[in-house]
């Protein structure tokens, strides 16, 4: 048996992918955690730093990277344990 074989179940192919619902929300959550790091990180800098410059805005830059690159992170783990929960529940049925 080769590695390039698709598992088939009763009902055809096995789609190892999570619903089209918890990916949209993943990618809400990923923004919506970006947006409220970038505000911290830019609220946080401009209360450190006197007059106009360039300090707050990579202050909420910084923020909302860091933000949204953890949850993204959190997101990819949910969402391949949901794939391999739904592949797996597929089989035993």
């Amino acid at each position: 048996m080769d590695d390039t074989s698709i598992d088939e179940g009763p009902a055809g192919p096995i789609e190892p992918l999570p619903p089209v619902g918890a990916r949209v929300l993943a990618v809400a959550s990923i923004l919506v955690a970006g947006l409220c790091g970038g505000l911290i990180g830019y609220a946080f800098t401009d209360l450190q730093v006197d007059g106009d410059n360039i300090w707050p805005a990579l202050g909420g830059l910084a923020g909302a990277l860091t933000a949204a690159g953890g949850v993204a992170i959190v997101a990819v783990l949910v969402l391949r344990a949901m794939g391999e929960w739904h592949v797996t529940n597929q089989r035993s049925d």
